[in-house]
């Protein structure tokens, strides 16, 4: 993936880097935790849910699957063209996340799984929020946790520090910025969404392979523009010694993915 088909500023990739994030992400990681994060949402067959930065639509699929009716936004027009081929029948938008384009009280829950950290106004998009949930809904947001804590990263950050450079480690932090229990629970305070309970949540990473795992991380991403083929030599020689201990018998790549679920009552 290059410069075209991702823009690290703005967010902005096209659907082919948007069909490799659902090809390659979402079945390593993002997949198992929407389900989750719809039974935390409180959506048990039915009800109105609004999925925030929905991405390819992983959380609306599976509230749509619990009989929901559902509807989701995101900015990146990359992202919802995938969404929309993969399920028509949700009410895809293109809208930022602190200027939700809908009426207040419109929801039964709205989720936001994985994308606060990358919101430019995460208080204004958590009020957005929790004013289009009607009163005694539920606004369920996930984050990873921070990646000192994060198995595979921990190891991997540092790894690209060195091999790749500080920007690059500091680009695969960003995810995991908000992973502080204290820090998230006084952010949703900040929004008017106190008293949140936070969840713990360990899902798991898979790759079938090492090279996979540093395929889909640094070419399936922003980090892809700052990886010549020379250094992702380097990193595939470097992740043998350092980030072998991943490697089950049979070659795939696993470890733990521990993440919070912020849930709060409007």
């Amino acid at each position: 993936m290059g410069k075209s088909e991702v823009d690290a500023e703005t967010g902005q990739i096209s659907a082919e880097a948007a069909r490799v994030y659902e090809a390659f992400f979402v079945p390593a990681l993002f997949g198992q935790f929407g389900p989750w994060l719809v039974e935390a949402a409180g959506l048990h067959g039915g009800g109105r849910l609004l999925d925030v930065a929905t991405g390819t639509g992983v959380v609306a699929r599976a509230a749509l699957k619990r009989g929901a009716s559902v509807s989701a936004v995101d900015i990146n027009e990359g992202m919802l063209t995938v969404a929309r081929e993969i399920e028509p029948h949700i009410d895809f938008q293109h809208a930022a996340a602190e200027a939700l384009p809908f009426a207040d009280d419109s929801f039964d829950a709205v989720t936001c799984q994985f994308a606060l950290m990358f919101l430019q106004d995460r208080v204004a998009a958590l009020r957005e929020m929790a004013r289009v949930c009607r009163p005694g809904g539920r606004v369920a947001v996930a984050v990873f946790e921070a990646w000192e804590k994060s198995p595979g990263y921990n190891d991997l950050i540092p790894l690209l520090q060195e091999v790749m450079g500080p920007e690059a480690g500091e680009a695969l932090k960003v995810p995991f910025c908000l992973g502080d229990e204290t820090a998230l629970a006084a952010l949703l305070e900040q929004a008017g969404l106190g008293g949140a309970e936070i969840i713990h949540k360990t899902g798991q990473v898979r790759h079938t392979s090492l090279e996979t795992w540093l395929d889909t991380e640094i070419g399936g991403w922003t980090l892809a523009d700052m990886a010549t083929p020379e250094t992702m030599r380097s990193l595939e020689e470097a992740a043998e010694e350092r980030l072998g201990k991943y490697r089950n018998s049979d070659g795939t790549v696993s470890f733990d993915a521990p993440a919070f679920f912020a849930v709060a009552r409007v």
